[in-house]
């Protein structure tokens, strides 16, 4: 059962005066949401924190932080299937989701609590699984946001080795009926709670250890392997927006953040797709592993000092009626203005 409540770390605490909530989406799933005020003026708009797979709220406590002392509001939910929201299937630790209308709902309801509670101008940042999605309903008019900021969207799975292979099998099991079954090898064991040493996610061991003994302790939010009808959908996501036309139909202007030693997701993949984006650009952080926003403090920096160049607040949001021209325009300056800043249309890398 969805739970509305924070899970309390002394040693990494949720940050104060959040509140905490479930909501109901169009199909009937209960998701758990949190939001915080921010913690300066002037208010610069709502950012909403979207998750990767297998994450869970209180795994963002740092980012929640930091986007409120830049002025934002702070909006994010955890995932039907993980954190604390409902699940589907009897092992609750299974990562599982049925169907990839299922996701989008959940993001649909995300953005109506967006409109419905919080002030304008909105932002996205989205990192993994929940940035190919933010990506997915952006090139289809379902993200009414003005500008996002994509970490590490998953656009191909580095870590399996015959991506085709692989599709076409998680295709015939789930037919055969095996859907809500662990991938071949799979378990209940979260990534997190795995040792350091070889470790995809971060070369930062005190955000590491941090976020394993997070997951380990709050065994109700954290989930392991994923179910082949999750890597069914995770293939037919990545077909999406692979398609040439794709890049091209995404007209919220968005900053994709690669990592350059990523073991998940492909950045060649992520490359591609941002060198066709119209409005738009990439950046790679080349020392960077796939959880960005858990690594050392100094990839973090350079990360933090691309999203305030890229991500405006009231005072710079685009207009609506903004042509692509004055959007270009205005991606450019911003990458004049410092040597962090994308560059519009392809990928600069970051010492």
């Amino acid at each position: 059962m969805a739970e509305a409540a924070f899970f309390n770390d002394p040693d990494y605490p949720v940050p104060g005066h959040g509140k905490v909530w479930l909501a109901t989406t169009r199909d009937g799933a209960s998701l758990r949401f949190a939001s915080w005020r921010p913690t300066v003026k002037p208010v610069r708009g709502t950012v909403v924190l979207v998750q990767g797979r297998a994450e869970f709220i209180e795994r963002y406590s740092e980012t929640a932080a930091e986007l409120r002392r830049r002025g934002f509001h702070v909006l994010t939910f955890d995932w039907r299937g993980q954190g604390g929201s409902q699940r589907f299937v009897r092992r609750l630790r299974k990562g599982h989701v049925g169907r990839l209308r299922h996701y989008e709902a959940d993001l649909a309801l995300a953005m109506a609590e967006m409109q419905a509670k919080f002030p304008p101008p909105y932002f996205i940042l989205a990192h993994s699984m929940g940035a190919a999605l933010c990506l997915d309903a952006a090139r289809r008019d379902r993200l009414p946001v003005s500008r996002m900021v994509a970490i590490a969207p998953m656009l191909g799975l580095t870590m399996v080795r015959y991506p085709v292979a692989a599709s076409r099998l998680a295709s015939i099991l789930y037919w055969l009926g095996f859907g809500r079954a662990f991938v071949p090898g799979g378990g209940e064991t979260a990534i997190a709670t795995k040792p350091f040493e070889g470790n995809r996610l971060t070369g930062d061991p005190v955000r590491y250890a941090r976020n394993s003994r997070l997951s380990a302790e709050a065994r109700h939010l954290s989930i392991g392997d994923p179910t082949i009808a999750w890597v069914r959908n995770a293939f037919r996501l990545m077909g999406r927006l692979n398609a040439p036309s794709a890049a091209l139909e995404v007209k919220v202007p968005t900053l994709v953040i690669a990592a350059g030693r990523d073991p998940v997701v492909s950045t060649p993949a992520i490359e591609r797709f941002a060198a066709r984006l119209k409005t738009g650009g990439a950046l790679v952080l080349p020392e960077a592993r796939h959880e960005i926003l858990m690594e050392n403090d100094a990839i973090r920096a350079r990360f933090w000092a691309a999203f305030d160049a890229f991500i405006p607040g009231e005072d710079r949001a685009l207009p609506d009626s903004a042509s692509e021209q004055g959007e270009r325009g205005l991606m450019q300056r911003l990458a004049a203005g410092g040597d962090d800043a994308p560059a519009p249309g392809g990928a600069a890398a970051v010492p």
